[in-house]
């Protein structure tokens, strides 16, 4: 049954990144390599068996042993009531697959609506939920050159389906990287870092010294921006909700890099004019919410700046004056990781780039895992539950 669901996208198209202009962000020349081996933290046990696992012998069949546990939907739905723990039959592997054992994959908004059903991009049912994750690799077909036993990988592309303990894909739907980076950021890298990666680098020229401006700053993308424009000696202004928290969260993104964490309330309030006395104002603004907090983010753009959008979760539209146009020449984006990656399928130089220069932010604790919550398997009801909570600023990990 999940051969299928093993190869959803075997004619995806290899991920490629767009080399970024001269303009871009200097973090992939100016960083020092200084590896340090992090070792992953223990993995979690198969629900089915109270014994404690042996280590994977990589040289075995793809079929053998007992066969792999994984999160399968097969209706679309909420996600903590179609999602169900299975037994998965794993594929002959092909001559150009990939046998992975999985090691930890994340829970992140776009899993669960594509379980709902509503994201543009919806796997063939019936499907394993997650398209984020990192594993290692067991075993490799006889025409697989790039990938060896014990390489790390992550996807390459959405929709591969990592919630589950093992699984056999193509090579060029997996992405290599390296295995000296703690688990959790590898986990989480080919999502959030990346398409923080993107904004700061496609859209404006920003160099040391400028600010941008950003909502939803403590979701990952919100979290890795701020440390990529630490790195790169970027100013940040740090939008959050009002929350009974609040005070502990502006200290972790302070301790992060940020250097200012308002409320959206306070967007609307003259003290904002203290802000730009200590930095210009933002030529970039980043909207992940949309609605009130979007509009009162653009006021505080300069003249002919630039906002990206590329989430909604006030699920409201983003309103802007005709006066924002006319007077100011603002310019509006929007920003879609998945299809920037189908836009650019054969710059694999590029790819390169990006994925060491974010792992030398890593391997230099300049760039971190978000906030996580390390969960076994088999609670992963409580993770789809907990994943879906407001003001809950920890990412899910299924540890696999």
């Amino acid at each position: 049954m999940q051969r299928a669901a093993a190869r959803v996208l075997r004619g995806a198209r290899t991920l490629r990144v767009l080399t970024p202009p001269a303009r871009t962000l200097r973090v992939l020349t100016s960083l020092v390599r200084t590896p340090q081996v992090l070792t992953p933290p223990a993995r979690t046990l198969r629900v089915l068996t109270s014994l404690v696992r042996t280590p994977p012998v990589r040289a075995r069949s793809a079929s053998a042993g007992t066969p792999p546990l994984g999160l399968l939907y097969e209706r679309h739905g909420e996600a903590a009531a179609v999602v169900q723990l299975k037994d998965l039959e794993v594929p002959k592997l092909g001559d150009c697959d990939v046998h992975v054992k999985m090691l930890a994959a994340p829970i992140n908004p776009a899993d669960i609506n594509m379980i709902q059903g509503t994201y543009p991009l919806l796997s063939p049912l019936p499907a394993v939920g997650g398209n984020e994750g990192v594993g290692e690799v067991l075993e490799v077909g006889r025409h697989v050159k790039a990938l060896k036993p014990g390489d790390w990988v992550i996807p390459a592309d959405a929709g591969l389906g990592t919630w589950r303990t093992r699984g056999v894909f193509p090579e060029e739907m997996l992405l290599k990287v390296p295995s000296d980076i703690p688990v959790l950021c590898a986990a989480t890298l080919s999502v959030n870092p990346c398409t923080a990666f993107r904004l700061l680098a496609d859209f404006e020229s920003l160099a040391p010294g400028d600010s941008i401006i950003q909502n939803a700053a403590n979701s990952g993308v919100g979290q890795a921006v701020i440390q990529i424009a630490r790195a790169s000696g970027i100013k940040t202004i740090n939008v959050v909700r009002d929350r009974p928290d609040l005070a502990k969260l502006v200290e972790r993104l302070m301790a992060m890099g940020a250097d200012h964490v308002i409320t959206e309330e306070v967007l609307r309030k003259p003290e904002m004019k203290d802000i730009f006395k200590s930095i210009p104002r933002p030529r970039l603004a980043l909207n992940c919410v949309g609605g009130k907090s979007t509009t009162e983010m653009l006021r505080h753009l300069q003249p002919k700046g630039t906002m990206v959008t590329y989430g909604g979760m006030a699920k409201q539209p983003v309103m802007v004056p005709v006066s924002a146009f006319i007077f100011r020449d603002m310019r509006l984006r929007g920003f879609w990781m998945t299809q920037w990656r189908k836009d650019h399928a054969q710059d694999q130089e590029s790819v390169a780039a990006m994925m060491d220069a974010l792992c030398q932010l890593i391997r230099r604790g300049q760039l971190t895992a978000p906030a996580c919550t390390e969960v076994p398997l088999q609670d992963y009801r409580a993770a789809l539950e907990a994943s879906m909570k407001p003001f809950v600023s920890s990412k899910q990990i299924l540890l696999l």
